[in-house]
This record gives structure tokens, C-alpha cells and sequence, in this order.
């Protein structure tokens, strides 16, 4: 069923730093993920999946691949009639005269003329950063149901690092009665997952009184949700049960892959009923020679595998030659392994060449090593 009288905007211009140099030339949505696809997929289709079509995708750090990719609305079949996925820059100049939207908030306040256009009852925010299936149809129930004025989707943590996420606080009903912001001591374990829907006209009013505030940080959870619940609106927590991973670092991104290999993997990139939709690239089918040994590995297509792979991803492109062994790690696409290399418990980026013999990572290791800089091997 078609949310005509809902429009989606999906934030997706964070710099996405702690990826390091996985986001030095690449925006964080773009940034791949599980063999074949960018972590911006997933908000979108979910958007196609609950019936929103026209979308609205706010850029900003090292854009253009993610600008090129997101307008290209046929991947999500959001090319037809009245519905579309439109690339949204910031137009407002900073301190240092670049373009920069200052806040969440102010992110929507710099396209609020973009929105009227298409006149919505209700706006859909998302963050364009994380990996999850939700049926926003389902949300938008639930808000309407509620008669909230806002609606904010979370999902239960454990308690011990509820103190990392911003909390929802609330009573018996899921009304919020209070919201905190990484709280050193928190009262609830249901943590904000950056996904909100919001009765627009009211949205529209704070956001014009928030843009003339100077002592605003134009965000969401800093100035827009506390002064709604100091307001005495009526705000609701939407819980969310099923698999949902911030990949904002190496650890959670790796973590988000190795996730693949669980056959109860509660994400299932194999539902027909829930397609999470990408670009199609044209590769030959995966490669493996006579002599591999592959333990529980997610390998995708245009792979070839001569050597060892054990509890590993592989993206598209990817290639280990004969006497190479990849261990719990994962290589993205087009990433290669030369013969007798060893790779433990590494993340190798898009392109990266391993050369022959060489040693990367370690099973000993805390964290998970990123190899963004071609490795020599023996000559």
C-alpha cells in the first residue's frame, strides 16, 4: 500500500570518521557491505518495501559515488510516476564557507521548501548509516494509532551499554517522558535508533523557531525531541525486535559481516519477501579450484578462490590465489590475496592487493585491523 501522505528523508551526510580510510574518498552510506551491496540500500528499500515513494537523500562528505548511485531510483523501483529518490546537498554556507548542513535538524530546516512541495501529513526521518529491515507502514500505524506527535523507532540493548545510545524513558502506555543522551546511569535499556516520524506541520513551526535560535544545535536529539517533551507533546517509542547494527566503526562493520554466516542470522538476504535491492553488477559467476578449502564462508559472485577460506566474507571481485589463507576476516570487492599470504581477523578494502607470502592481523587481536593500503609481499 502506497504512503502517499508520507515523504522519507534519509541523513546520510555524516563524515563517518571512525571508518577511517574506508570514508577518506567515499561517503559512509556508500560505503559496501555484506558481498554485494552499500549500506544505503537498506533504508531505501526498506522505503520501497513500505509502500513510501518519494525520498529525499541528505549528502554531504565525499558525495559524488553516493549522489551518482542514490539517483539512480530504478535500483529501488522508486523511477516511476510521482516517485523518486532526490539527492539533497546543503545549501547554506558555514564558517569556512563551505556547504554544510549543522545539525540533523537543520539538515531538514535547509530543504523544508523541497517537502512542501509534496504537502506530507507525516515525514519520515532516517539515518542513511545503519544495517536493518523495518516496515515503516507498520511504525506509521502505530504513530497514527497513538495519536502521537512524534514517533520514535527503538530497540531494546543490552543494559550494560546503554549508557553508548541515546535512552527513551517511558511509561506504562510507550509514551516518552523522558529522553537522555548517553546517560552515565540509565533508567531503560530502549535506545533511539535515529529513526523518527513527525506530524509535519508541528515539525515545520519548531524547525522555523529552531533556524532562528542561535544557541540551538540544530539536532534532533539535542534540541527538537527535548523541546516537544518539555512542550508536553505527545511522543511515542515504536519498539523494534529484529536485527538492526550501527556500522559506524572497523569492529561494528566487520561484526555486521561475520553476522552472515550465521544460518539464523535474524537479517536473511534471502527473503523474497523483504528484497533489499542494489545495483546489478554484471560479474561471472564465483570461481572455486580443486584445491580450496572453504569452512563456512559467505562468497559472493565474480569470486575466485584457490586457497583457504574459514569463516570469512567475500565481497564481488574478490580473489585468493592458491596457498593463501583467509581467516575471519573480510575481503571487499575487488580485494586480493597473493599466494601463501595469511589474513586473520582483517577487514581489506575495496581494491587492496595483498602480496605473496605476506602476514596480516592477527587471532590475538583486539581489534579488527583495516588494510587500506596495498601490502608488499615477496618480490
Amino acid at each position: 500500500m502506497k504512503q502517499n501522505n508520507m515523504l522519507a528523508m534519509i541523513l546520510a551526510g555524516g563524515r563517518g570518521s571512525r571508518l577511517h580510510d574506508l570514508t577518506k574518498k567515499v561517503a559512509k552510506p556508500a560505503v559496501s557491505y555484506g558481498g554485494k551491496y552499500r549500506i544505503i540500500d537498506f533504508p531505501l528499500s526498506n522505503c520501497a518495501n513500505s509502500g513510501i515513494d518519494v525520498v529525499g537523500v541528505l549528502t554531504q562528505y565525499e558525495s559524488i559515488l553516493l549522489n551518482s548511485y542514490v539517483a539512480a531510483g530504478r535500483r529501488w523501483g522508486l523511477d516511476a510516476k510521482d516517485s523518486g529518490v532526490y539527492v539533497l546537498p546543503p545549501r547554506e554556507k558555514s564558517d569556512a564557507n563551505l556547504d554544510v548542513y549543522r545539525g540533523t535538524a537543520d539538515a531538514i530546516s535547509q530543504n523544508i521548501d523541497f517537502i512542501d512541495t509534496y504537502s506530507p501529513e507525516y515525514l519520515l526521518i532516517l539515518s542513511g548509516d545503519h544495517i536493518y529491515k523495518m516496515n515503516y507502514a507498520k511504525m506509521l500505524a502505530y504513530h497514527k494509532e497513538c495519536k502521537a506527535d512524534a514517533t520514535i523507532a527503538v530497540i531494546e540493548v543490552p543494559m550494560r551499554e546503554a549508557s553508548r545510545f541515546g535512552i527513551m524513558n517511558t511509561n506504562d502506555t510507550g509514551r516518552i517522558i523522558e529522553f537522555e543522551e548517553k546517560p552515565e546511569q540509565p533508567k531503560s535499556n530502549l535506545a533511539s535508533m535515529g529513526i523518527y516520524i513527525f506530524n509535519w506541520k508541528l515539525l515545520r513551526k519548531m524547525l522555523l523557531a529552531d533556524m532562528k535560535d542561535p544557541e540551538s544545535n540544530h539536532d534532533f536529539g539535542k534540541d527538537i525531541i527535548p523541546t516537544m517533551l518539555n512542550d508536553g507533546k505527545n511522543l511515542y517509542a515504536y519498539k523494534f525486535k529484529g536485527y538492526w547494527k550501527d556500522v559506524g566503526t572497523i569492529d561494528s562493520l566487520w561484526e555486521a559481516n561475520m553476522d552472515l554466516l550465521d544460518k539464523n542470522n535474524e537479517l536473511d538476504l534471502n527473503d523474497s519477501t523483504w528484497k533489499i535491492y542494489t545495483e546489478d553488477v554484471t560479474a561471472l559467476p564465483q570461481y572455486i579450484g580443486s584445491e580450496a578449502v572453504i569452512d563456512r564462508a559467505f562468497i559472493t559472485q565474480g569470486c575466485v578462490v584457490n586457497g583457504e577460506v574459514k569463516n570469512s566474507v567475500l565481497f564481488t571481485g574478490a580473489k585468493v590465489a592458491a596457498g593463501a589463507k583467509v581467516i575471519n576476516s573480510v575481503l571487499m570487492p575487488d580485494a586480493e590475496v597473493a599466494e601463501g599470504a595469511v589474513v586473520t581477523r582483517a577487514l581489506v578494502a575495496d581494491g587492496i592487493k595483498i602480496g605473496k607470502n605476506a602476514v596480516v592481523g592477527s587471532a590475538d587481536s583486539k581489534n579488527i585491523e583495516l588494510v587500506a593500503k596495498r601490502v608488499k609481499g615477496d618480490e
